[in-house]
């Protein structure tokens, strides 16, 4: 038995044979042609068939896995229909003379490299993409088809990496899992993975790939990211009990449904979920969650081409709040610049991007944006219980703007005899240290925080969440946020507002206990974990002598 390890995307067991996922071998060479007019033409006609395929793989995402996955795909289309792409492959065929093949892979490869020498690790993570589109050009110009990612019948898809679109198209009935010797964990690959329920790690490393064949029998541990190649006996009933523990476990949780996450002493807490897309609702339905913690308003921006109406804006939050008959929703105002960018914002390239132009602050410099947010969100606040939550805050003066341009929206509305519901809560996301330490002066401006740990750690730990080389560094229980924590939680209740948390640390049960006894009113989680924090909730007991605390 051979023992690899990598990262796991998504957590659960699976056994069985590996097939090997073999590439077709595409040979590019340049060739001299005389006519740079007729070789564009080759080009246009490849290209068009390219963007008609996306179109089809973009469609499939969308049906199967929800609009954040699609959204992917609407960046490769993107990617592929923009000028500078076009420009390139044209400027190369015309000045050097060459095939439309040649000048598709030299392009593939300047842009690969441009984006691979940027600092901001997610950004490198979009070489992957490149060459994805342009090898899906080069294959539709030499007639040859597709990539066919498939194995045959239910295996363990092992291959060097897999391209989004070749990952999307994954046959889930024939696929147990699946493994990648190399990727990055804020890959597109990586991001599918993790909403498919399929198994998976990634860069399990070269060493891996040269030892695999297809037939042979393994175990893939996508909780911890091992993949145990040949498995003695002892190893495979081990994980197959995990298998079978994790998968009662499930069924237990379903029992929960319709009971409220109550403490054996009596304290009751909310359980939210966070989503990305309308179509997470039948998720949050399924989970029967509380209401929703976290709505990341910013994939409406993300899945379109170009700024989203006032109309398609109220439609989306309308069906959510509608759906969630009147539990509580809380939507995130726009969050785009750092690792989350959309071309037509023509945002400037910064040296830090997560200390930049991002978030709140893209709303304040760019008002029309954020106004159309706003009055959509007003206009919907009459089809259920809705939470307007602002992110990044980190002053006085940037709230007293936010809460005014609120105050105008409503205004304008109410000239227009466009009816808006006055019960709509304001809240603001506490994810800066400064933010958590001017709290008591916030409290009063707000009706609740909800605390963002995944930023809140990054910016109190001076470490960048899309770096991996720092990754060693980042320490989820460092006591100085849970100390952050504890004063915002203390500083809301002193001024009557409630505190949730949204982030990763609120799907941490080990720290359940630690919250509720700071005071933690919500903890929002992705929909799989609502069940099994509501499970954690209620065989809680506060009453007891309270455990040493993380806040000091």
């Amino acid at each position: 038995m051979e023992k690899f390890t990598g990262k796991g995307v998504y957590g659960a067991v699976a056994i069985g044979k590996i097939s090997v996922f073999k590439k077709h071998d595409i040979e590019v060479k340049p060739v001299h042609i005389g006519d740079a007019e007729k070789e564009k033409r080759r080009f246009e006609e490849a290209k068009a068939a390219s963007l008609a395929q996306l179109e089809e793989i973009h469609a499939k995402a969308l049906a199967e896995s929800g609009e954040e996955d699609a959204a992917i795909f609407e960046a490769h289309i993107m990617m592929l229909d923009d000028e500078d792409y076009y420009d390139f492959v044209s400027n190369i065929i015309e000045s050097q003379s060459v095939n439309a093949e040649y000048a598709v892979m030299k392009t593939s490869e300047h842009f690969a490299e441009m984006f691979s020498s940027m600092d901001d690790a997610y950004m490198k993570a979009r070489a992957a993409d490149i060459y994805d589109i342009s090898n899906r050009v080069i294959a539709n110009l030499m007639g040859k088809a597709p990539d066919n990612p498939y194995g045959s019948g239910k295996v363990i898809l092992c291959a060097p990496d897999l391209a989004p679109s070749e990952t999307v198209s994954l046959d889930k009935d024939k696929i147990l899992a699946f493994v990648t010797a190399y990727g990055s964990s804020n890959s597109h690959t990586a991001i599918l993975a993790g909403n498919m329920n399929i198994p998976a790690v990634i860069g399990a490393g070269e060493e891996f790939l040269s030892k695999i064949k297809d037939g042979d029998e393994a175990v893939v541990d996508g909780y911890t990211g091992e993949i145990f190649l040949h498995p003695d006996e002892e190893t495979k009933k081990r994980l197959l009990q995990k298998q079978a523990d994790e998968e009662n476990q499930k069924r237990l949780l379903q029992k929960l449904k319709g009971k409220e996450a109550v403490t054996m002493d009596g304290r009751k807490i909310n359980i939210f979920a966070n989503i990305g897309s309308v179509d997470d609702i039948d998720a949050v339905l399924a989970n029967d969650a509380d209401g929703i913690g976290l709505f990341r308003s910013e994939f409406l921006y993300l899945e379109s081409r170009d700024y989203p109406a006032e109309e398609q804006q109220f439609t989306a939050y309308k069906k959510v709040l509608e759906s969630m008959a009147g539990k509580k929703v809380i939507i995130r105002t726009l969050d785009i610049g750092a690792d989350k960018q959309a071309d037509y914002f023509h945002l400037k390239k910064e040296e830090n991007p997560a200390l930049g132009c991002r978030a709140i602050r893209l709303c304040l410099t760019r008002p029309e944006i954020f106004k159309t947010q706003l009055r959509a969100l007003y206009r919907a606040s009459l089809y259920g219980n809705l939470g307007i939550m602002f992110p990044m805050i980190t002053s006085v003066s940037e709230l007293t703007k936010i809460l005014k341009i609120c105050e105008e929206v409503k205004s304008e509305l109410t000239a227009q005899s466009i009816a808006y519901s006055s019960q709509t809560e304001l809240g603001i996301m506490i994810e800066t240290p400064a933010a958590a330490l001017i709290s008591d002066k916030l409290a009063q401006m707000v009706d609740f925080f909800s605390v963002g740990t995944n930023d809140l750690t990054q910016y109190t730990l001076a470490c960048d969440r899309q770096n991996p080389d720092v990754e060693p560094f980042v320490d989820t229980h460092h006591e100085a946020i849970f100390a952050l924590i504890q004063m915002s939680a203390e500083n809301a209740h002193k001024h009557g507002a409630w505190i949730g948390i949204c982030g990763e640390l609120a799907a941490d049960t080990s720290l359940t206990e630690t919250f509720l006894r700071m005071g933690i009113d919500e903890l929002s989680v992705s929909p799989a974990f609502v069940l099994k924090l509501r499970d954690t909730v209620r065989n809680l007991n506060l009453s007891k002598k309270e455990r040493d605390s993380f806040a000091r």
